[in-house]
């Protein structure tokens, strides 16, 4: 697989910034306005890309209220069907054209999560730069053939994924000739619990399946998200809304605009920390050494006085003789009178006599 990718004028792998990716979702709450509202908000936050989901009720789910099409597994949407959640949570498609325009404006990238044949189909006719394969289809294996036959990057979130599904789907991008595959380290609980996250396996994951990783986190706040990058994360990806207290399918786990920069910036700040593997000193560094410890004359001394532990100790600044040669000193005799606070060097020291 490649390890860097490029999503529209950006690169996303190892050497690169962190791609910080805004997920729209259903934040928009059915309201124009408010999708574009938060693509400003996601360019201000400091953002790299917004991304939506493509699909409508009746191409996801089936309109029925069959037992096993009601939510009932203790999620924030418990007590309705799939088909009514997902009619309230769609990004409208006569939108998203003129939503990617917004947004490569500000100069972000603008991609989506395709659902199904038709919404991929619709969205390369848009002209969008990556697809996202969402967690619940990444066992979709025919549509995700038909998303990495396309010759652009895919990413794949694991929130629902065992290691065989995520082999399966990674191996089908490969046999489609698609070697820009980005995994996603997710757990699909919303919120998700800290203690569920198991970020130790997003690295895992790049290592085990030879793959750009990154987290897609539906915890609240951006601690774990920050930790992501420590870890190597490439990409980034949060749900962000205007105000959680507006509501909607999935506001209650997004951020709000100024928790996204404030993640952001952090991010940015433990990029410049993690900076290379290196032994070699700061100027900083070096100049702060002159502070370190060395040898030192303790007391005024006659020549021919032996060096004791109270006459020879180790002290701040660093003037003197190392302090490896303590040893070596101790016992010996001065080579002439020398007062208290002289640095102490090899001229101080008789080696004739002991």
């Amino acid at each position: 697989m490649n390890r860097e990718i490029k999503i529209g004028g950006r690169a996303v792998g190892e050497k690169a910034p962190t791609f910080i990716v805004a997920e729209m979702s259903a934040n928009h709450n059915m309201d124009y306005g408010r999708a574009v509202e938060i693509i400003h908000a996601a360019k201000e936050a400091g953002a790299d890309a917004v991304k939506i989901q493509t699909y409508k009720a009746d191409t996801i789910t089936l309109d029925c209220d069959a037992p096993c099409f009601q939510i009932t597994q203790g999620t924030l949407w418990d007590g309705i069907t799939l088909h009514k959640l997902y009619e309230t949570a769609y990004t409208p498609w006569e939108w998203q054209g003129k939503l990617k325009e917004t947004a490569r404006n500000l100069g972000l990238e603008f991609f989506s999560s395709p659902f199904d044949f038709t919404s991929v189909d619709f969205l390369e006719e848009l002209g969008v730069p990556a697809y996202k394969v969402a967690s619940f289809e990444i066992t979709d294996i025919p549509l995700i053939r038909k998303i990495a036959g396309l010759g652009k990057p895919v990413i794949l979130a694991t929130g629902v994924a065992g290691l065989a599904d995520i082999d399966l789907a990674v191996r089908t991008c490969r046999e489609a000739g698609n070697e820009d595959v980005i995994l996603l380290k997710c757990t699909s609980a919303y919120p998700t619990p800290y203690g569920d996250v198991n970020l130790r396996t997003m690295p895992s994951m790049g290592e085990t399946f030879d793959c750009v990783a990154g987290l897609s986190d539906h915890t609240m706040g951006g601690a774990v998200a920050v930790g992501a990058v420590a870890l190597g994360a490439c990409m980034v990806e949060k749900h962000l809304t205007l105000k959680r207290s507006d509501g909607g399918p999935d506001s209650a786990f997004s951020m709000e605009p100024e928790e996204f920069k404030r993640m952001v910036d952090d991010i940015r700040v433990v990029e410049k920390a993690l900076g290379r593997v290196t032994y070699d000193l700061t100027p900083g560094q070096t100049r702060e050494r002159e502070h370190s410890r060395s040898l030192f004359v303790a007391q005024d001394m006659r020549a021919g006085e032996i060096f004791t532990p109270e006459n020879l100790r180790s002290v701040r600044p660093a003037n003197g003789l190392h302090t490896k040669h303590y040893e070596e000193v101790l016992g010996r005799r001065a080579a002439a009178d020398v007062k208290a606070g002289t640095p102490m060097s090899w001229e101080l020291v008789d080696f004739g006599n002991r």
